[in-house]
């Protein structure tokens, strides 16, 4: 599969954006599909801003103007550990916003060891940018930092898309699931095979998914962010910990997030156990739920066009609801 390429023509460059009929930006009848030269994935400039003490790096993809979809990265990942295929899809219809979040990658400051901390510096991000309302995806870690600002500033979040993620006190959470124990703690003849067990379950499919994301994944050569310090993953562990840990009535704060929320997972997650999706969308007020198919952590990642066109419609169906409130 061919990624994204742009050439000069006499009215400037063009970028071509894949789409769900044609990865190369073709449309249906074949025709080269020429669209505007917005920022994409290998391309966007990483961009800094100072809020609360901390000089946030950050990456501006896709169409300006409407509301922007913010996302939350997991677990010791950076801005370049997001799938071109999916931000750039997500990226054709919308702005989306990529950042490191405090201490991480090329973002200054410490990293929290609680999730409401890491919250309260995403909030502080986007006021900086001076937006009135965002979406929120969050990924594994980055989903309990989407719930947190939620709960924090309302106001703030128009929609929630959770991929791979649970509640406080959820099944498994309190500490890594023995299958991640085993995964993160083997050794890999190449550091990242690791993301091959993380992401993908063991089928010759989704193995061969896995090694296409990894090609996608290092695509980015230039301006690419640095890889997690050695302090990211302690402190992460600790604030996994103690929103994970079992306590009594632990679901009943999902209750007050009240926006719409679509809920997805892989139908075979090792890492955060598929069943907090199942609680997720059975206590979540306005949640739909997507499992995808021989599929574990990052689902997302194995079924790239399949996860953007959800997103994008389900974002989509947002704002016409709302247009007609």
């Amino acid at each position: 599969m061919s990624d994204h390429a742009s050439i000069p023509i006499s009215s400037g460059p063009l970028v071509f954006i894949p789409s769900e009929d044609d990865p190369m930006g073709r449309d249906f009848t074949g025709h080269l599909d020429r669209r505007p030269p917005f920022p994409i994935h290998q391309t966007a400039p990483t961009q800094f801003i100072d809020a609360r003490g901390i000089r946030f790096a950050y990456r501006r993809l896709g169409r300006p103007g409407g509301v922007p979809l913010l996302m939350n990265m997991h677990f010791t990942g950076t801005m370049d550990h997001w799938d071109p295929l999916v931000t750039d899809g997500l990226a054709r219809g919308r702005e989306v916003i990529l950042f490191d979040n405090a201490g991480i990658a090329s973002s200054s400051g410490e990293v929290p060891t609680t999730i409401a901390g890491m919250a309260a510096n995403a909030v502080a991000f986007v006021v900086a940018l001076g937006l009135a309302q965002v979406d929120v995806l969050g990924f594994s870690l980055g989903g309990l930092v989407t719930q947190e600002i939620a709960l924090a500033a309302p106001q703030l979040v128009r929609r929630l898309v959770l991929v791979g993620t649970g509640p406080r006190g959820g099944d498994g959470m309190g500490s890594l699931t023995p299958e991640a124990q085993d995964i993160f703690g083997a050794v890999y003849d190449q550091p990242d095979h690791l993301w091959l067990r993380v992401f993908f379950t063991p089928s010759h499919a989704s193995q061969q998914a896995g090694r296409a994301f990894l090609k996608r994944f290092r695509l980015r050569t230039q301006d690419r962010d640095p890889e997690a310090g050695e302090h990211v993953a302690p402190a992460q562990l600790a604030a996994l910990a103690a929103w994970g840990a079992p306590r009594a009535g632990a679901f009943g704060y999902l209750a007050r997030i009240t926006q719409p929320t679509l809920v997805v997972n892989g139908d075979e997650d090792v890492i955060i156990y598929t069943s907090n999706s199942l609680i997720l969308k059975q206590h979540l007020p306005n949640a739909q739920l997507i499992l995808y198919p021989d599929a574990n952590h990052g689902s997302q990642y194995q079924h790239p066009e399949r996860f953007v066109a959800d997103v994008n419609r389900f974002l989509s169906e947002s704002s016409s609801d709302e247009a007609q409130s």
